[in-house]
């Protein structure tokens, strides 16, 4: 008979994020996502079906990022999302896309955050979500012009 260990398995590293919000309008999905995010030791998940429900948290809130459903059920540019939230400037939330049609997503829009290919392993997104944030449209142009 073999003994196990009651050492606990190692978890994933924790993310060093309190607020995300999960722009997706697939329940499943978000619900994982979710769990993801929270079993990583994000403190605050806000999942929003819609692009304007989306909004509305953001006028209101200000999460360190956001995971981003480019084609919901009322918007097939969910990108405009990352669009509006470029103008926040530097310290504007970290930005994922998810989608299963990655070649649909503008190239200027995409280079704005990591782009993950539906369906993604839960290591994938936590692995996006711990790299360096990408500059922008607006920093960039800021530096071309500095």
């Amino acid at each position: 008979m073999k003994r196990r260990s009651s050492a606990a398995k190692p978890g994933p590293e924790p993310l060093h994020l309190k607020h995300v919000l999960v722009v997706e309008d697939d329940p499943l999905l978000g619900m994982a996502t979710e769990d993801t995010l929270r079993d990583a030791g994000v403190q605050h998940v806000d999942i929003c079906p819609t692009t304007e429900g989306a909004m509305e948290i953001l006028r209101t809130a200000k999460p360190d990022a956001i995971i981003l459903d480019v084609h919901l059920a009322d918007r097939s540019d969910g990108w405009a999302i990352a669009e509006l939230i470029e103008t926040l400037g530097e310290n504007s939330p970290r930005i994922v896309f998810s989608t299963g049609a990655p070649q649909d997503i503008p190239p200027e829009i995409a280079e704005l955050g990591s782009v993950l290919t539906k369906p993604y392993a839960s290591e994938v997104l936590l692995a996006a979500l711990r790299e360096p944030g990408r500059r922008g449209i607006l920093a960039r142009v800021r530096g071309a012009l500095s």
